[in-house]
């Protein structure tokens, strides 16, 4: 595998730090509403997962993979969320920052990188399958709740959603479950962003590993599940040799009508 050493490097960097910083804003979107309705079986993931921004910034990557496995096992020890959408927030994050590490590891201290002498084709491996892994959750979890109303989605996952709850008050299960069902339809809502994410991170596994036109149908991809995807949009431009856009892609991702 080649090392960037052009100003393509340079520009990727951006668009690096600009997914993480997708990553985190999508995440927060997300984990920000946490109220007195939350299930508390999954109350610490959320709490756990406002550390993510700080970890991320500081670029410790010790913290941030010891972070998103503690919350990958509260929800895999958790009924109902074995196979939840969350799962597919950590695949991909973990793919993101497998991703940098990979690319940029020279510049990354010893004391926080988890994967300090690892080759970089071996870390796009592992990034390789963390992304696919979060795509199938996603993918999977439209294919389920997808057209389905609120009451519909309601009948499905009480059952086992209320596994575990018995010992708790009849009228706080219901708003448990209540709450759970409308963050399911919010994701269902916000899942091709997320896809488009997922594919945009595996179009720069593609490109780290030379396969360039594989990479820019991934971008491709990314950009048909979500339009304003500037990120897919600036690396299908780097490979192409085009300029890269040059507004500002929070503004344009993140409309102020948006939440």
């Amino acid at each position: 595998m080649r090392t960037f050493l052009n100003s393509s490097t340079r520009a990727l960097v951006l668009i690096m730090i600009a997914l993480v910083v997708i990553g985190i804003l999508i995440a927060k979107s997300y984990y920000g509403n946490i109220n007195k309705s939350i299930d508390p079986r999954v109350a610490m993931a959320r709490t756990l997962y406002a550390k993510y921004d700080t970890y991320a910034q500081e670029g410790n990557y010790y913290k941030v993979f010891a972070l998103l496995d503690s919350i990958e096992d509260i929800y895999r020890d958790t009924k109902h969320y074995e196979n939840s959408f969350e799962l597919g927030v950590m695949y991909n994050n973990r793919a993101a920052a497998l991703l940098t590490i990979s690319m940029f590891a020279d510049s990354i201290p010893v004391s926080k990188n988890l994967y300090s002498g690892v080759s970089a084709d071996s870390l796009v491996r592992l990034a390789e399958i963390n992304v696919l892994n979060a795509i199938s959750v996603y993918d999977n979890w439209l294919t389920e709740f997808s057209g389905k109303s609120f009451e519909q989605i309601c009948e499905i996952i009480e059952p086992e959603f209320m596994d575990g709850l018995e010992n708790i008050d009849q009228d706080l299960r219901a708003m448990y479950l209540e709450a759970r069902v409308r963050e399911i339809e919010k994701a269902i809502q916000e899942n091709d962003r997320r896809l488009s994410v997922c594919y945009t991170n595996l179009g720069i596994v593609f490109r780290q590993k030379e396969q360039y036109k594989e990479a820019v149908e991934q971008y491709k991809k990314a950009l048909e599940l979500w339009d304003r995807n500037l990120n897919a949009e600036n690396n299908i431009n780097l490979l192409l040799g085009r300029p890269l856009k040059k507004r500002n892609f929070i503004q344009k991702l993140f409309p102020p009508e948006r939440d």
